[in-house]
Formats: structure tokens, sequence, C-alpha cells
């Protein structure tokens, strides 16, 4: 993705902040275990936090979590949510945190946004020795047959290569890398995921759909096209064309050691 392209879906999110934190779903609460299982300690920092969906699953696992997020609105959201928990604004480029401070930095569908050659040393930074670092995608399960129906008709600004288990791991699988020429901060990747799902109407799946950001970076009329799509196919399957179902997903992982 050009450079401009990439800043200008990382900083959407903030428009349709409420949104986010309504439809946008949590994570699979195995996978955040896994993701911190060699954890040197107890204290998490959620780097790219958005509205809190990482945040609240590591609260739920008695981490102690500091969450720090560059956009106001999504940084608002999250201390609505989830008030006791530290919340700060930063960017992983120029995280507020001392050298050592934390044992594991997660990201939560952030870790693409960010500029690793800026970014890999802030993270190694604020690690103590050996710490984790670990990026979560939630993904569609396109061995479903209506989900990978829903991939086709979406297009890959709505449902990209990051978005769907055929195609996670190879999209993810270097993201914890600098641009080449610089030393790299961490060591070999290990990658998994865990069975997640989450409960949606055809209405809400489409809301959710539209808080992706190759979707709010639409014209707004290609936009509402693209969404009109993706309603018909909905209402023509018998999956979801009437009340509530399951949106088969998974969690996946990234998870390196810092060098």
């Amino acid at each position: 993705m050009e450079l401009d392209a990439r800043l200008l879906q990382a900083s959407s999110f903030g428009a349709a902040a409420v949104a986010y934190a309504e439809h946008r779903p949590d994570y699979a609460p195995a996978a955040v275990r896994w993701a911190l299982e060699p954890v040197p300690g107890p204290r998490v920092l959620d780097l790219g936090a958005g509205t809190g969906k990482l945040t609240a699953t590591l609260v739920a696992l008695g981490a102690d979590v500091i969450a720090v997020e560059p956009d106001p609105a999504m940084l608002t959201e999250l201390r609505r949510a989830l008030p006791a928990v530290r919340a700060l604004p930063g960017s992983a480029e120029a995280i507020p945190l001392p050298d050592a401070s934390v044992d594991a930095v997660l990201a939560g569908n952030a870790l693409h946004w960010f500029d690793m050659a800026v970014a890999g040393p802030e993270i190694a930074r604020v690690l103590t020795p050996g710490g984790i670092l670990a990026g979560l995608w939630n993904v569609m399960d396109d061995r479903v047959d209506w989900v990978a129906g829903l991939e086709r008709v979406s297009g890959s600004a709505a449902i990209g290569p990051r978005d769907t288990l055929s195609s996670w791991r190879a999209a993810t699988a270097g993201l914890h890398l600098p641009d080449i020429g610089l030393v790299a901060q961490f060591g070999s990747p290990e990658q998994a995921e865990f069975p997640h799902g989450q409960r949606r109407t055809a209405d809400s799946l489409v809301a959710t759909i539209a808080t992706r950001a190759g979707v709010l970076v639409m014209p707004e009329q290609e936009r509402e096209v693209a969404l009109g799509r993706i309603r018909a196919f909905l209402a023509s399957r018998p999956e979801t064309t009437s009340g509530e179902f399951t949106l088969p997903m998974l969690t996946g992982v990234l998870r390196v050691r810092q060098l």
C-alpha cells in the first residue's frame, strides 16, 4: 500500500468511533492467552487500542493493562467503556511510556498500520528483555461457503487478505519487520489461530463491514453501492436472511520475542 493511502486509511477510524465500538468484535480469549504465554511478567501495553476491544479481553484475563491510542474519538470511546484502565494518547511511533516498562505489547487489528522502521525500536524500547510483541486479527472463516461468497461480493477494500483464514498468515507474517536494510528488533515469528464467532444480523454485519478502513475512505456513492451489494447478498442466503446468526471467525495471532 502506498504511504499516503495507508496514512489516510489509518486515520479514518475516528469518524466511525461510535459504530466501531458498537459493531467490531472482541478477541478470542484463547488467542490472547496464547499471545501472552511466554511473557515474562503481567504488564501489557495494548498499542493502537482503538475503542478497547482487545483491552477488555486483556482486563478479563487479569492482565495489568495500559492502552495507547492516537485517535481522540477512539480514545474517548475506550475511556467510556473501560474507565478503570489507564488510557493514554500516543502512537506506535511515539509511545508515551518509559524504557522497559511493559512485558508485552499487543496490537489488535492495528500492527499493519505501524511504521515499523520507527515503531520497531520504540516497541523494543518499552519492552522488558525477552518481552513479546503480538499482533491479533479477527479473520472470517472462508472455509464456510457463504463466507467465501461474502468475500467475493464485498471486494478487497471491505474484506482483504488480512481478513480471511485462507490468507491472513501470508499477509501478516512479516509485519513485525522494518523496511529492508534496517536491523530487525524481533526474533522469528510464530502464528496460530483460534476459533471465534460473533452474533450478527444482516444489518449489523453490514454495519460492521462499514467500519473497515477501505470502506470508510470510499467516496460516499461508491460506499453505498458496495454496502448495497453486500446487503443484497446477505438477503439471498438462507444462513443470513432472517434473524441472528453467528459469523464464523477465528482470531489469528502473530507472536515474536524481542531480541
